[in-house]
């Protein structure tokens, strides 16, 4: 009865089954991405070191481009110094070039995480500061940022904001 059963299963598969299938966006290997250490980040560091402080790889698309996400601030001894986030793929000679900037340092976020979804989405949990009478060292302000694919590049949208009390 198993042997018919599996039979009709394979009877009824269609004849192009073996055929490939579009991945869709997944994770990818480190060593296959974009080495964001590589990368010339518009951080303004003025001699400072740079300090990454998340790395997520991905083929945000499926279409085999692997990509690295990846967020940065320059390393001060004081304070929060804020985080660039960036969207970087392959390059000339391999180095690693910036295909969009997702957060601007200027705008005095720290990004807490950073993951993608299954459609491509990128997401983002960050601290920032309701004003600049704000202490570096302590953000009041958390956010969830959403990037949506669009017309080639990415939209963002604020999810959640919320002043801590």
């Amino acid at each position: 009865m198993l042997a018919a059963a599996v039979g009709t299963v394979l009877a009824v598969a269609p004849a192009d089954a073996s055929a490939p299938v579009p991945n869709g966006p997944h994770a990818v290997p480190a060593a296959a991405a974009p080495n964001p250490a590589r990368a010339a980040l518009p951080l303004g560091c003025d001699g400072l070191p740079v300090k990454v402080t998340q790395v997520l790889t991905a083929d945000l698309t499926g279409d085999g481009t692997d990509a690295t996400i990846a967020a940065a601030h320059c390393l001060s001894p004081v304070g929060t110094p804020p985080d660039g986030l960036y969207l970087l793929e392959d390059g000339p000679g391999g180095r690693p070039r910036i295909a969009d900037v997702l957060i601007n340092s200027s705008e005095r976020l720290t990004v807490r995480s950073v993951d993608f979804q299954a459609d491509g989405v990128i997401t983002a949990a960050v601290d920032g500061y309701s004003s600049v009478n704000v202490p570096t060292c302590c953000p009041d302000v958390h956010e969830s940022l959403v990037w949506t694919p669009r017309d080639g590049g990415y939209r963002r949208t604020v999810v959640l904001t919320g002043l801590q009390a």
